[in-house]
């Protein structure tokens, strides 16, 4: 959505959305009840395709890989996701209802899995301090203030991925 990309998600109303979509008020309220339900719909198309790849894709993002380079290939797509649908991710996951978002507990369980695949200690408190560095606020953070290139917030994770994973 344009809107999203243009403002932000914080600085977009419900009624400039229905306005941009040419549908009324109501209608918008009907299917979506706020920004995020939107933000997440529009991300939905792409968050499958990544989870089709972590399930069922080839190696080093899908299975066959040794934990630390399947979780480094999954923050480099993750980064990816974050460099072209930022404004959608910051829209759909706000605050704590992030931890909600189906995504999340998504890449919660996958991250988790490979955790337990290296036996790191404590996974099921570990996992949530993995997913930390590509929250969109922490990656907006990096990116604009800063001024961290992609390419060095993907080394920097990578080498995150195989000091804990080993």
């Amino acid at each position: 959505m344009t809107l999203f990309a243009e403002h932000g998600a914080a600085n977009v109303s419900m009624e400039q959305i229905a306005a941009n979509a040419g549908v009324g008020k109501a209608t918008l309220y009907r299917r979506f009840p706020d920004r995020a339900a939107i933000a997440e719909a529009l991300l939905d198309e792409h968050e499958r395709a990544l989870q089709d790849k972590l399930i069922s894709g080839a190696p080093p993002l899908g299975p066959g890989a040794a934990p630390a380079k399947r979780l480094a290939a999954f923050y480099s797509v993750m980064v990816d996701l974050l460099e072209q649908h930022g404004h959608l991710v910051l829209g759909a996951e706000v605050g704590h209802s992030r931890f909600d978002v189906g995504a999340y507990q998504f890449w919660r369980a996958h991250v988790l899995t490979l955790l337990r695949d290296a036996h790191v200690d404590r996974p099921d408190v570990m996992v949530d301090q993995l997913l930390a560095p590509v929250a969109p606020d922490v990656h907006r953070y990096q990116r604009e203030t800063l001024e961290h290139t992609p390419a060095e917030v993907k080394g920097a994770l990578t080498d995150l991925a195989h000091r804990v994973l080993g």
